[in-house]
């Protein structure tokens, strides 16, 4: 297979990387920060995917690479933990931006590129539903990502593109255990358990599923 993936560089997007080459794929990766080329895998550079010309530069350049795309997994997100009564509406769009633009930018810039029977596997968050003390706007972006992915899921549906959308709660990166030291690191999920939840969505053994929000939580 053939498969473009956002948001590479980050420990998610390496787990998912190295997942996907494992079984076969040639990945293109897509971040603001390459890596190291290998036969397998390209580093496609991309400082801002919410923006249209950004988006549709990357997406270009890695489907020229790939020649076909038969999944783009989109892991480009932002969070940021703040109460409704601190936040600006500045605040608001930033996390937009970040979740929903990049997602829309993305996903209509590889539309084109994309096979019939292709899959789409984008990012939402499992405390978007329901959002907690401090997680609205970013439950609000989220939640947005995964309404994103049901309407898509129908539109491209004439194609047998099946769009889905996974729902991580914490994931074991250093970063968090940096930030959150105190924390209960066993609840969390790791890298590669998402990657797997991700592998099997982007593949054809998942063809009956489309338009779904899978929670990769470890019941958290």
């Amino acid at each position: 297979m053939n498969i473009i993936v956002t948001g590479a560089a980050g420990a998610l997007g390496e787990a998912v990387a190295d997942r996907l080459c494992e079984v076969g794929s040639r990945v293109a990766l897509v971040d603001l920060i390459e890596g190291k080329q290998r036969p397998d895998r390209t580093w496609i550079r991309a400082a801002d995917l919410a923006d249209p010309e950004e988006a549709l530069k990357a997406i270009g350049g890695a489907a020229k690479w790939l020649g076909s795309i038969d999944a783009l997994v989109h892991l480009v997100g932002g969070f940021e933990w703040k109460l409704v009564g601190d936040t600006t509406l500045a605040d608001w769009r930033t996390l937009y931006s970040a979740n929903i633009e990049a997602a829309v930018s993305t996903i209509q810039a590889a539309r084109p590129h994309l096979e019939d029977d292709a899959a789409i596997v984008a990012v939402g968050a499992s405390s978007a539903q329901p959002a907690g003390a401090g997680m609205a706007p970013y439950a609000a972006a989220k939640a947005g990502v995964a309404r994103l992915c049901e309407a898509l899921a129908k539109e491209l549906a004439p194609r047998r593109i099946r769009v889905n959308c996974i729902l991580p709660s914490i994931i074991d990166t250093p970063l968090n255990r940096t930030d959150m030291p105190e924390a209960d690191f066993a609840a969390w999920t790791s890298p590669a358990a998402i990657a797997d939840a991700i592998q099997f969505l982007a593949s054809p053994a998942s063809r009956a599923v489309n338009g779904a929000s899978l929670e990769v939580s470890n019941g958290a």
